[in-house]
This record gives structure tokens, sequence and C-alpha cells, in this order.
């Protein structure tokens, strides 16, 4: 798949919408959460890897709103594809493979 490796901004914020759609701020939680403040995505890089996932296909902007009461309506929401779906999922196996590979000459235990 041309997209592969994916950055990791871009795999952080695809797992991100993997359940569910999400605004851009709930996205840096997520992520910061995910991985216990390790990785801690800026605006500049959240919203320039998003621009870039819309016009790749990878996600799209959600037409769902909740109810205006409890959002601000400035907020966009994000999701993904089905095209991104699949690019988050070979990305994932694609991983998994390094780690496997990393377990078998002992640079990881088999936790």
């Amino acid at each position: 798949m041309d997209f592969l490796p994916l950055t990791p901004a871009m795999f952080h914020i695809l797992l991100a919408l993997a359940d569910r759609e999400r605004h851009g701020y709930h996205i840096m939680q997520e992520v910061e959460e995910r991985t216990e403040g390790s990785v801690r995505l800026g605006p500049g890089t959240l919203y320039g890897s998003i621009k870039r996932m819309l016009s790749d296909g990878l996600v799209e902007e959600s037409g769902e709103r909740p109810d205006p009461e409890l959002d601000d309506e400035r907020r966009r929401y994000y999701r993904l594809t089905d095209f991104g779906y699949r690019v988050a999922t070979a990305e994932a196996e694609r991983l998994a493979r390094l780690v496997k590979s990393a377990r078998s000459k002992k640079l990881l235990s088999r936790v």
C-alpha cells in the first residue's frame, strides 16, 4: 500500500478515530491518554495531518453534529473513511510484524 508506513502522528489520529468520530481537541486528548503522555500532538501537527488525510481520503468531516447546547459550533468532527480504516489496519499489521521480528531477535520480552 502506497501510504505505508504512516507517520506516527497519522497513525495515532487514525487510531483515535477507529472507534468513533471525534473533534480535533478530543483527538489530542485521546492520543495523550492512550500513550500515557508520551505522545502529544500539537495543533500544527494535528491539523496539518488532518488536512493531508482529508485530501488523501483517509478521513472525512462528519456532517452530524451533537446538540448545539452541548457543543461548540466551531468544532469540526472527523471520522475514518472505509479506505482510512483499511490503511490503519494495514499499518497495524505492518507494525505487528515488526514487533514479532523484534521478539524473535530477543529485543522484546514475550509480554
